[in-house]
């Protein structure tokens, strides 16, 4: 949510890429929480909470922080444009704003925050889903603002040449199925990278949903997919390593635990996981910084990476409950659309503004232009044709229920 080449400094990594709930925890004899429901799964009665599967706000909150971060972090605070002559700028940025500079070398953080709130939300939305269910709604989420995305940014690289290298024809077309780096096609926009790691997390948790989603699959297909993970970049086996994402697989971990505090409880076992995720986490910190980032400290990383876990528990646990409005709805709504546009068009844009204002006002100007456009995407472009999307594959996948043969 990118290779380390020359078009971006965001990193592509190449290493060698529901209804059964928990076991009960309580006397069973206990009266249950007050919304709460009780459920007998062979003969053991537990209790899922009533709170279980309600919108929680403040994860809205979080993933636009993280988007900000994310696009500060890209036009104040890589390494990129941190060089001499860069040409974003034209010179070092911690020369223009030092103190901008010190704070968004961290916010490439932003990145993992994204994976591990995709976990959390992946596994809350689709608790129940079949996998068609489940299919139909990564569609309409994804690909509607992406297939914006690609073709905008390709337009303001025509019209602000200079910047970035424009791909070819057949790689934007190539780019439109959001399958391009399986083909070895270069992004339109770096920060499609972290959609790669997205998709291939997607397809091995669809097979845990075409099972029925339980407490046990989860945590079974946690240490499963983990286990996979820290065994692949040894294995020399290239399937391997593609498949068991071990750069991004431990956030997504964390998210799916998370989620399971959420739905049924702490426990032990949620928090053995959730501390190998943090372990195996900060390692992966310190490589990125060491490999790509170059710009930011492995304990500053830690410390902000620790700081949102414990708020991801706080919130799973019931602390934000009460947390409500619309306003926080409209920023997740945003978060998607101005991750996806504003790295190669915004940075465009400043090399050909920055000598017209103040750059710290320009960031800022730059960013609310690009919420600006997101929230046009969203009504504009995802809101109608997610919805055509829905209606044409659910009527596909009548028709191919329905086929005799």
């Amino acid at each position: 949510m990118q290779g380390a080449d020359s078009r971006t400094s965001i990193p592509r990594r190449i290493v060698g890429g529901l209804q059964q709930p928990l076991p009960p925890l309580a006397v069973p004899e206990q009266q249950p929480p007050k919304g709460a429901r009780t459920v007998d799964p062979g003969g053991r009665r537990v209790v899922v909470r009533g709170r279980a599967g309600r919108r929680l706000y403040a994860i809205d909150g979080i993933r636009l922080a993280a988007a900000l971060m994310v696009a500060v972090h890209h036009y104040a605070g890589t390494h990129r444009v941190d060089q001499p002559g860069n040409a974003i700028w034209g010179r070092p940025v911690s020369e223009i704003m030092p103190t901008v500079f010190r704070f968004a070398s961290y916010g490439w953080i932003g990145v993992e925050i994204f994976f591990v709130i995709s976990g959390f939300v992946i596994c809350m939305s689709c608790w129940g889903r079949t996998p068609r269910q489940f299919f139909v709604s990564r569609v309409i989420r994804l690909y509607p603002a992406y297939w914006f995305a690609v073709l905008f940014t390709t337009g303001v690289l025509v019209a602000v040449p200079g910047v970035w290298e424009r791909l070819r024809l057949r790689e934007v077309l190539l780019n439109l199925t959001m399958l391009q780096s399986g083909s070895g096609v270069t992004n339109v926009d770096g920060v499609y990278w972290t959609l790669w790691s997205e998709l291939r997390f997607y397809l091995l948790f669809l097979v845990v949903v075409a099972t029925g989603l339980t407490y046990r699959k989860v945590v079974v297909f946690c240490c499963v997919w983990g286990a996979a993970a820290m065994l692949a970049p040894v294995s020399d086996f290239r399937l391997l390593e593609l498949a068991a994402n071990p750069e991004g697989a431990w956030y997504f971990i964390a998210g799916l635990a998370l989620y399971l505090m959420h739905r049924f409880g702490q426990d032990l076992l949620l928090w053995g996981i959730l501390a190998m995720a943090w372990l195996m986490g900060q390692l992966e910190l310190g490589q990125r910084i060491d490999e790509v980032e170059h710009v930011s400290g492995w304990r500053g990383s830690v410390l902000i990476f620790t700081v949102f876990l414990l708020v991801m528990v706080a919130i799973a646990l019931g602390a934000a409950d009460r947390v409500r409005g619309k306003w926080l709805v409209t920023a997740g709504a945003l978060t998607y659309p101005l991750y996806l546009t504003h790295y190669v068009a915004g940075t465009a844009l400043i090399n050909r503004l920055r000598d017209t204002m103040d750059a710290r006002l320009l960031v800022v100007v730059v960013i609310a232009g690009f919420l600006v456009l997101s929230w046009g995407v969203h009504r504009l472009v995802e809101r109608p044709v997610s919805g055509m999307l829905k209606r044409g594959l659910d009527t596909s996948f009548a028709r191919l229920r329905n086929a005799s043969g």
